[in-house]
């Protein structure tokens, strides 16, 4: 091997968990956060779990939510029909 090109490693560092769960093992780097384990994770659990560190899931309700507004504000051609319609019958009247 080359010297001075290989990072250090660490025979025990700490390993934190986002559910709380800590363990040890070697790396590289002095000191590991990570959001998922094997205490948590949904493969090892069997529970579902929404895993979402990009918003996705938060961003696609958004977007649906504002579909669903913008349709029913929108008008379909009937309804615009009718209403032109009656605007010409009144005028018609006059």
């Amino acid at each position: 091997m080359k010297k001075d090109i290989h990072p250090k490693y660490h025979d025990k560092i700490k390993v934190s968990c986002a559910c709380g769960n800590t363990f040890e093992t070697g790396s590289t780097e002095p000191e590991l956060k990570i959001d998922l384990c094997s205490k948590c994770h949904p493969f090892y659990t069997g529970k579902q779990k929404l895993v979402d560190t990009a918003r996705r899931a938060e961003k696609f309700q958004a977007k649906v939510e504002k579909q669903k507004e913008a349709a029913e504000t929108r008008k379909g051609k009937k309804v615009k029909r009718a209403a032109l319609a009656e605007k010409k019958s009144a005028k018609s009247k006059k």
